[in-house]
């Protein structure tokens, strides 16, 4: 047969012969092909004839071989057979020695399923089969856990007589009772348990059996020094599990055996996360009491508050969140004020010490009560030596109890206390018994103190308050007569003797009649 090649050559040289010549090639082609056919035609016929000759045996072999077959695992099998509630299928493959305890990846067995279903003939052929009637899935729920959920009376009733564990306890800590809130089912529970004698001490042993043989595991690995924050292939340690299932005396065992509560899990969980997430409130106080973050995320950027459902339980985490959030503010501002002192040149110590305002208050006033023990005694001594030399002048100066200020005299003039005016010849004289004062022409004029300078009853009792006094007393700013600037308050104390003294030059006094001539 010729190729494409040559039939194209072939056509352009027909274009160019006439039409007599072109209709001897196309039958000449037509030809050709017919014996082509003919050949074909021979060869598969006699293919056929060979297939014939190896029977029908043969050939039915050959068709089922090349046909394709879909299988499933027994327990697939089994599964599916129960959630369609087809008991001949599930009979089928019992008889065919198929487990009847086989389970998928959650550990859901064909009796939980039959059992959450409610399919009675199911559960009984499966426990005639030898079905265990206490399986447990990957959360440690059994078949009664499932009937008594669901509320089916009936299921729970078969299963009690098949010697089902009323007292069996998933992951979360319940019973079967726990969780039936159907009441007629319930009563049924409740009475198989009192027949078989439970009680309420029975009950609580069995749910803290899991805490106590998990607290004898830790102790043991304390006695061996092993370490507690060992993590399983999802980064689990002993308090992630302790925290979740809401074990505090294995909790508190881990924390003062050095267990770490910042350890974060594949999912960057803490153990405060889970304590939160399955409200286990207890153990969620006793780590944030032991310095738990309330702030802490996931790998999600969830805090343990976002993954508390309950909304009693996450008002309590939000109280110890705003707690703690005031007991480290506290903390932070009393260990600024007692930071360490550098700039100090006269500091009693290098470090400041911890005291209380109370403390601090009473060693001042010690403080200020030696100090003015010691000014009193030098001041007693001063006082003494200035009596010594009152008595050696002529007349005896005697001070009033409470000293006046300043004197107004009778010519209008105003002296203050200590300063002694030169315009008057006579030599000025101390004040009497009477709390007089000399006056230019002979006369006395006694001095009356104002109600605003009435001398106080009370002196200062420390040095610091006399210091604060005399600084009071600078800021009156008393004014110069003659230079000698003699000033005190009436809160400062008794202000000092004066010594006065006669003039160097004396005034000649003036003449005076003893009569008027008119």
């Amino acid at each position: 047969m010729a190729n494409h090649l040559e039939l194209i050559q072939e056509l352009q040289q027909l274009d160019k012969v006439p039409s007599l010549e072109r209709l001897r090639a196309a039958q000449k082609r037509r030809t050709q092909q017919l014996k082509r056919w003919a050949v074909y035609e021979k060869e598969m016929q006699n293919k056929k004839r060979k297939a014939d000759k190896k029977g029908r045996n043969a050939s039915n072999l050959q068709q089922a071989e090349s046909k394709r077959h879909v299988s499933f695992a027994a327990s697939v099998a089994l599964l599916e057979a129960s959630a369609r509630n087809d008991p001949d299928e599930v009979r089928y493959l019992l008889r065919n020695n198929v487990s009847p305890d086989l389970c998928n990846e959650d550990g859901l067995t064909a009796l939980h399923q039959c059992c959450i279903d409610n399919y009675e003939e199911m559960v009984k052929i499966l426990l005639d089969r030898g079905a265990s009637v206490n399986a447990q899935d990957n959360e440690l729920w059994t078949p009664l856990h499932a009937a008594a959920t669901c509320g089916h009376a009936g299921l729970v009733k078969i299963l009690i007589a098949h010697d089902a564990d009323l007292l069996a306890v998933n992951s979360d800590g319940n019973m079967p009772y726990d969780l039936c809130e159907d009441d007629p089912t319930l009563d049924i529970i409740e009475t198989a348990m009192a027949n078989r004698g439970i009680t309420q001490e029975m009950i609580n042993e069995t749910r803290a059996s899991t805490e106590r043989g998990m607290l004898g595991d830790i102790q043991e690995l304390l006695r061996q020094g092993e370490e507690v924050n060992q993590q399983d292939s999802q980064g689990a340690t002993l308090l992630h599990i302790a925290a979740a299932n809401g074990y505090v005396q294995a909790a508190e065992l881990l924390l003062e055996g050095g267990a770490r509560m910042d350890l974060r899990d594949s999912d960057g969980w803490q153990p405060l996360h889970a304590a939160a997430c399955w409200g286990q409130m207890h153990v969620a106080e006793l780590l944030v009491s032991h310095g738990a973050s309330l702030n802490a995320k996931t790998f999600l950027d969830e805090t343990p508050i976002d993954l508390c459902e309950d909304e009693e339980f996450r008002a309590i985490l939000l109280d110890l969140k705003h707690k703690h959030d005031i007991i480290m503010k506290s903390q932070l501002k009393h260990k600024t004020s007692l930071c360490r002192r550098t700039s100090s040149a006269g500091s009693r110590g290098k470090v400041v010490r911890r005291a209380s305002l109370s403390d601090r208050h009473n060693l001042c006033r010690k403080e200020y009560e030696t100090e003015a023990i010691v000014w009193r005694g030098g001041r007693e001594e001063q006082d003494d030596k200035e009596k010594e030399s009152d008595q050696e002048n002529s007349q005896v100066v005697k001070l009033p109890d409470k000293p006046k200020l300043p004197t107004i005299l009778k010519d209008g003039s105003n002296k203050q206390n200590g300063l002694i005016s030169t315009a008057t010849s006579i030599p000025p004289q101390p004040p009497s018994n009477g709390n007089t004062l000399p006056s230019d022409n002979g006369g006395v004029v006694t001095a009356q103190p104002t109600q605003d300078e009435a001398w106080p009853k009370e002196r200062a009792q420390t040095l610091s308050e006399l210091k604060k006094q005399r600084a009071a007393a600078k800021l009156l700013n008393h004014p110069l007569f003659n230079g000698h600037l003699v000033y005190y308050t009436p809160a400062s104390g008794d202000p000092p003797l004066l010594k006065l003294k006669q003039p160097t030059e004396e005034e000649q006094p003036k003449a005076r009649t003893c009569c008027c001539v008119s």
